[in-house]
């Protein structure tokens, strides 16, 4: 390796550093700044390849890079100056801009020469000549563990920190699987192969990964197509797309259409996948369950080639499979002992013939490695042995292998607490392959099985620990005053298979969950040829179409509390059975369909008198809270995605009346709500109020101080709000203000000081705001403020008023991860 080859990658590593920080500035050379680091984010990898290759490069090459370096070392000198220019001085802002546009042309065009085509070239080399030596590199890459770490089930609040720690701990297990599956012999198998069949054969227009759930096939095809090789050959116009079980084919249809033709107008009836491609692509379906679904999903365009993951073999449509390739015994013990120890390899203090049996009974799937290990966690060597008899009892020859995953699976499920268990079995109700709100999910244990926050929160994380669940958030999500709505949760389908396995086992009027595991157009057979008498179910979860009056049968939930109905059409009649759950406490409605859906039978809601939340999704609102009696024991309301058409105009109706005692309401992505009603302010009992991604949102009621004992305020994404009413300062029980993204907020109220019990304030992304009132030196419950590093200085300014206040300057995320989506 040439000295050149380290300097010009710590240069650039440098200079991308002072780019991000420029482009958080008010400065002229801002957008340019921006334009350079994201240039700098593509060519730094490939530095980063070749300084740590250990390879020479030939002269001619050495030279280019030498140019390029003395580029990026200009670069540093003008960052510099700009960090360094005053905001005033206008005259030298303008000189440093111009330099800086000609820095980016210089970057750009080498970026786009000859020069990264070589370096490609040599790389894709190197990875050839390296094989071996990155095998015997394994065991190097597998000695990065985690620490192991212990969330607190306490109900402590202090500062949220176990809520990060748990997503932290969640991100990094990621990074570690990443690594572990990216060293596997199984994947570089995987993948060559794969090449061979769908780089390599022109008279293959499809092919298959087959495999049992759990075996890492979608793995498998997320690597492939992130693979330098695959991407080179498609010109990286790969397509993936997840099917499931019950899939909108003629959605799926419109998007492989529009993706591989640039046409997104296509009229359904004349859409036949048929035509010319001007480049090559790559389509993937993953999680096929249906030959029907995949002949009408494959597009017959020369060019294309479509890559289907499924755990069944389609030999009529595919005439060459790839079957997944399970874990080496090697891999299989560092991923179990990853689990069950926090570390890659096996103690010294464990019982080595033990834990091997116990892994020999995993069969090398990942999914019942990761799960069972850690189950195993922590327990005597009593148990581990206990553990490993009751794996080998569950050895029968006529079992399928997925019936064998589910009973070695089934050790973890009984070994977690009672309360622990009914959480997990509650996640059956969800469709698969879908991301759950976290807010819905959390709703639900609530209610079921008489949690509050805190504990409820301690479940998902001991889910999360064992590897029962996926965490989700975005880059808002994890401290104390966070929405749920921020946080999501995915799950295996083999888990979900699992959950939808023990809730079935009793006769279906007995069942405490009655669940469709699947969309159908009707209810199942099961269900109406017991409806003569009544279900004791108390969560019951329907997945269907269009529904209509006729379509339903009359039942009987006297013990039903929650109850979700998921659909996809653009009509939906709601259940008469609704009236027979007298006990009905939380109403889920989620439609999955591309446009809003309008509800009908809206009388139910009458005798729903113990209701106590609501979530609706995608619908249309059009004379809903006109039919609706006042729902004296709802406590929250969720309109997420929602089409209001006025309804919440105060000359329509008074949702004061009609909530009088609600604590929560929620709007969010509900962007034909221009004016929120007065009537909202009317709701003395309410605490927390979101209003959320509302883009036409333009004017909040000037009554807003008669929300007495509203504590949380959430504005976030609504561009058009350009002022806050002064009422809001008379709001004295206000802890949390986010107006971050309302883009066109220019002040805060003059006399804000008002608020004494205010705590902390999201205002990122809100650069028009120029001054402070001076009322905010008497903010002194004031701690946490976010915001942009422009706007972070005002805040400075007062600081020496407000000692205890933390200004946190939130960062510019440089990142590329939705290229792959």
């Amino acid at each position: 390796m040439a000295v050149t080859d380290f300097f010009v990658g710590e240069i650039a590593t440098e200079l991308l550093k002072m780019m991000v920080q420029i482009s958080t500035k008010s400065c002229l050379c801002k957008t340019t700044a921006a334009q350079i680091a994201n240039s700098i984010q593509q060519i730094l990898p490939i530095i980063e390849e070749i300084k740590y290759s250990g390879v020479e490069l030939p002269a001619h090459r050495q030279f280019q890079l030498d140019r390029f370096s003395e580029t990026l070392r200009r670069g540093i000198e003008i960052s510099e100056k700009a960090l360094q220019c005053g905001r005033l001085n206008i005259y030298r802002n303008l000189r440093l801009a111009r330099k800086m546009e000609k820095l980016e042309k210089d970057i750009c065009r080498f970026i786009s020469g000859t020069m990264q085509a070589h370096i490609l070239a040599d790389v894709h080399h190197m990875r050839f000549e390296t094989t071996e030596r990155f095998d015997r590199l394994e065991g190097v890459w597998l000695e990065r563990r985690l620490e192991s770490m212990k969330i607190r089930a306490d109900g402590s609040r202090e500062g949220g920190w176990w809520v990060e720690e748990a997503f932290k701990r969640a991100e990094e297990e990621e990074k570690y699987e990443t690594n572990l599956v990216n060293i596997g012999t199984g994947l570089r198998v995987g993948k060559r192969k794969l090449k061979e069949l769908v780089i390599g054969r022109d008279d293959l227009r499809a092919v298959g990964i087959s495999g049992i759930g759990g075996s890492g096939k979608t793995t498998l095809a997320r690597e492939f197509c992130k693979d330098p090789e695959v991407r080179r050959h498609f010109k990286e116009k790969i397509l993936f797309l997840t099917v499931s079980q019950s899939p909108d084919v003629e959605q799926l249809r419109r998007t492989i259409w529009g993706y591989l033709t640039g046409s997104e107008n296509v009229n359904s009836n004349d859409l036949i996948l048929h035509g010319r491609a001007a480049n090559s692509a790559l389509l993937v379906l993953d999680d096929v369950w249906s030959i029907s679904v995949l002949e009408n999903l494959i597009p017959n365009i020369p060019g294309c080639k479509t890559l289907a993951v499924s755990r069944f073999k389609f030999p009529e449509v595919l005439r060459e499979t790839y079957e997944v390739e399970l874990l080496r015994e090697s891999e299989a013990i560092a991923l179990f002992c990853h689990s069950a120890f926090g570390q890659q390899s096996i103690p010294l203090a464990a019982n080595h013939n033990l834990v091997k049996q116990v892994v020999n009974e995993c069969k090398c799937l990942p999914l019942a490695l990761k799960v069972i290990g850690a189950s195993l966690r922590g327990q005597s060597e009593m148990f581990w042995n206990n553990a490993k008899t009751r794996l080998s009892r569950g050895e029968l020859i006529c079992e399928s292998h997925e019936n064998k995953l589910l009973r070695r699976m089934a050790i973890s499920i009984e070994r977690l607490s009672s309360k622990v268990r009914e959480c997990f079995l509650d996640l059956g109700c969800f469709p698969e392959d879908k991301k759950i709100p976290l807010d819905i999910l959390i709703n639900v244990w609530k209610e079921l099985h008489d949690l509050d926050d805190e504990e409820a929160l301690a479940v998902l994380f001991e889910l999360s620990q064992k590897n029962l669940l996926t965490l989700v958030k975005d880059a808002r999500g994890g401290d104390i005053y966070s929405s749920y709505y921020e946080m999501y949760v995915t799950q295996h389908d083999v888990l979900r298979d699992l959950a939808l396995h023990f809730s079935s086992q009793e006769i279906v009027n007995n069942r405490k969950r009655l669940l469709m595991p699947k969309s159908d157009t009707e209810l199942p057979k099961e269900w109406l040829r017991k409806s003569d008498q009544p279900f004791n179910a108390q969560l019951v979860s329907i997945h269907t179409g269009e529904m209509k009056e006729m379509d339903w049968t009359q039942m009987i939930f006297p013990e039903a509390e929650v109850l979700i109905l998921n659909f996809s059409s653009s009509g939906y009649f709601l259940p008469p059975f609704l009236c027979n759950m007298p006990k009905l406490r939380a109403l889920v409605v989620l439609n999955n369909n591309a446009t809003h859906a309008t509800l009908n039978n809206f009388s139910v809601f009458f005798s729903l008198v113990n209701l106590r939340s609501i979530w609706l999704e995608k619908i249309s609102m059009t004379q809903l809270f006109d039919a609706c009696a006042p729902l004296k024991h709802l406590r929250k309301i969720s309109l997420v995605f929602c089409k209001i058409n006025k309804s919440l105009n105060d000359s329509t109706v008074n949702v004061s009346q009609i909530f009088p005692l609600l604590l929560e309401l929620k709007i969010d992505h509900c962007n034909d709500l221009v004016k929120l009603p007065s009537s909202i302010c009317e709701m003395q009992s309410l605490k927390c109020l979101s209003v959320t991604n509302c883009h036409s949102l333009s004017q909040l009621p000037t009554n807003s101080w008669k929300m007495k004992n509203l504590q949380i305020l959430r504005l976030f994404a609504c561009p058009l709000l350009t002022t806050l009413p002064p009422s809001i300062c008379e709001l004295s029980c206000l802890k949390f203000i986010d107006i971050s993204q309302c883009v066109y907020l220019t002040s805060l109220p003059e006399e804000i000081g008002k608020l004494a019990n205010l705590e902390k304030i999201d205002m990122r992304e809100c650069s028009l705001i120029r001054r402070l009132p001076r009322s905010v030196v008497c903010l002194q419950s004031l701690c946490h403020i976010i915001c942009e590093e422009d706007v972070s200085w005002l805040w400075e300014d007062v600081k020496s008023h407000m000692p205890n206040l933390y200004i946190q300057v939130a960062e510019k995320c440089f990142d590329l991860d939705w290229l792959d989506e």
